[in-house]
């Protein structure tokens, strides 16, 4: 893989201020990686991030840019290429999740998670199709919510589909490259995301569920992007990895 001139990878994570987004962001630095943490609104969560990746002797700068705006995803891999001469791997965790059922789900809601899980994952892989450097890797977020299926989790679901077609496809038209292209697909994760809203019991029901008995931690998320991004993960491609403790 191409690597920039201090013979570091650079990673750009999306989402990368809090929850599972962090957690690779971290896992990526203490990999060695040069790690661009791209956040929506939070810059102190973002910094605070990026001073845990330089405190542990990593290297890290924050970039904040709406992943759903097409000229804020250009402008945010200028940014990255002016400082580092380019992208060796793209993590598209940015994402949101809203629930409601088919007949209630309301216009605006739907509007925005396309807009975020969909047309935000679409823009940086338009970016990265063109724009990143030979031997990289690119790890999409889907969830395990696809094939489980759940009542009120229609929308959300659709949204991750799609970025599964996104990845399959892409890794196919990535040929000559050595790029592969491929993408996670939690199950329930302790996260804020996952947690928000969720009645104790919901929770401890949820996590049951896996063979294994309790819910995914963000470093167990990170450590499978880890492994897609690093040398042992470079014959893994278009394929979808649930990392869900085996839910389904």
């Amino acid at each position: 893989m191409t690597t920039n001139t201090n013979g570091k990878k650079v990673a750009l994570v999306t989402g990368a201020s809090r929850g599972i987004g962090a957690a690779i962001a971290e896992r990526l630095g203490r990999d060695g990686h040069t790690v661009i943490i791209n956040y929506a609104g939070s810059a102190t969560a973002a910094e605070a991030v990026a001073a845990k990746i330089e405190a542990a002797g990593g290297r890290a700068l924050t970039v904040q840019a709406d992943v759903a705006d097409a000229d804020a995803v250009k402008t945010m891999f200028d940014r990255v290429e002016a400082a580092f001469g380019g992208v060796d791997i793209l993590v598209n965790n940015a994402g949101i999740m809203t629930l409601g059922t088919i007949a209630d789900m309301a216009d605006d809601a739907f509007g925005k998670l396309m807009d975020v899980n969909l047309r935000g994952t679409f823009n940086t892989l338009r970016e990265a199709a063109q724009r990143l450097r030979e031997g990289g890797r690119v790890i999409n977020f889907s969830s395990s919510i696809v094939g489980l299926y759940p009542p009120t989790y229609g929308v959300y679901a659709a949204t991750k589909a799609a970025v599964e077609a996104l990845t399959v496809v892409m890794a196919r038209e990535m040929r000559g490259r050595s790029i592969t292209v491929n993408a996670i697909a939690p199950g329930p994760t302790a996260t804020e995301l996952f947690l928000n809203g969720k009645p104790q019991e919901v929770v401890d029901r949820l996590a049951k569920q896996a063979p294994l008995e309790r819910l995914g931690q963000p470093e167990d998320i990170a450590a499978a992007v880890a492994f897609l991004a690093g040398p042992d993960g470079a014959w893994i491609n278009g394929q979808v990895l649930r990392a869900n403790g085996g839910i389904i």
